[in-house]
C-alpha cells in the first residue's frame, strides 16, 4: 500500500513538473510578443499560435529553406525589414550576418510581426483575414491572394472555403493547425473572463 502511494505521488510530481515547465516554456516570450504585436497591430494570440507551430518557442531552430529563429524568418524578409527601417547598421548585419539578428528573440518577433502587418494590408477588408494571413506567412502572399480570389460580384470566401482551396497539403495542414490553436486560445481566454465576470453564486 505504501509503495503504491509513493509511486502515485511520484507520478503526480512528474505530471505537475511537466505541466509547469510547459507553461513556462510556451509563455516565457509573452511580453515580447505583446510588445511587438501591439506596435504592428497584430493580435498577440495569433503571433503566439504561429510561433507554437513554427518552432515550439525554440529560438535556435533553422528551417530547410534557411528560415531562422522563433518565427522562422528568412534572411530575405529580414533584409526587407532592415531596408524599411532605414538603419544602416541593421542593413549591414542582415547582409553580412543575418543569423545574429534573426536568432535574437525580440528582433525575430519584431520582424515576424512587421511581415504579418504587411500581409494583413492585402486582406484587411476581407472577413476571416487571419486564415489568409497564416497561409501567406507559410506559402507566400501571392499564393494566398490567388487562393482567396473570387469573381467581381461574388462574396468573399469564408475561412473554411478559403482553406479548402489551398492546394499545398503542408500549407493546408499548417493553416488548420495554427487556426485551431488560435481559436483554442481565444476560447480559453473568453471562458476565463466569463467565469471571472460571472462568478458562481455562493451557497447560502
Amino acid at each position: 500500500m505504501k509503495r503504491a502511494l509513493v509511486v502515485a505521488l511520484l507520478a503526480l510530481a512528474i505530471i505537475l513538473t511537466a505541466y509547469f515547465f510547459n507553461q513556462y516554456w510556451t509563455h516565457r516570450y509573452d511580453p515580447l510578443i505583446a510588445r511587438q504585436a501591439t506596435i504592428y497591430r497584430i493580435d498577440p494570440d495569433l503571433v503566439w499560435s504561429i510561433i507554437y507551430e513554427e518552432t515550439y518557442f525554440s529560438p535556435w531552430k533553422t528551417g530547410k529553406d534557411s528560415e531562422i529563429g522563433l518565427m522562422q524568418v528568412t534572411p530575405t524578409v529580414g533584409r526587407e525589414w532592415a531596408t524599411e527601417t532605414g538603419m544602416r547598421e541593421f542593413e549591414r548585419q542582415m547582409v553580412n550576418d543575418p543569423q545574429s539578428i534573426l536568432r535574437d528573440p525580440e528582433h525575430n518577433i519584431q520582424i515576424g510581426c512587421w511581415y504579418l502587418e504587411k500581409i494583413r494590408e492585402q486582406f484587411q477588408d476581407i472577413p476571416d483575414a487571419e486564415s489568409r494571413m497564416v497561409a501567406a506567412y507559410n506559402a507566400g502572399p501571392s499564393r494566398a491572394v490567388e487562393w482567396s480570389r473570387v469573381g467581381e460580384n461574388d462574396k468573399p470566401l469564408t475561412a473554411s472555403e478559403f482553406i479548402s482551396r489551398i492546394d499545398i497539403p503542408s500549407t493546408k495542414a499548417y493553416v488548420i493547425s495554427v487556426m485551431q490553436r488560435y481559436r483554442d486560445v481565444k476560447n480559453a481566454k473568453s471562458q476565463g473572463a466569463t467565469s471571472r465576470d460571472n462568478p458562481a453564486p455562493l451557497n447560502r
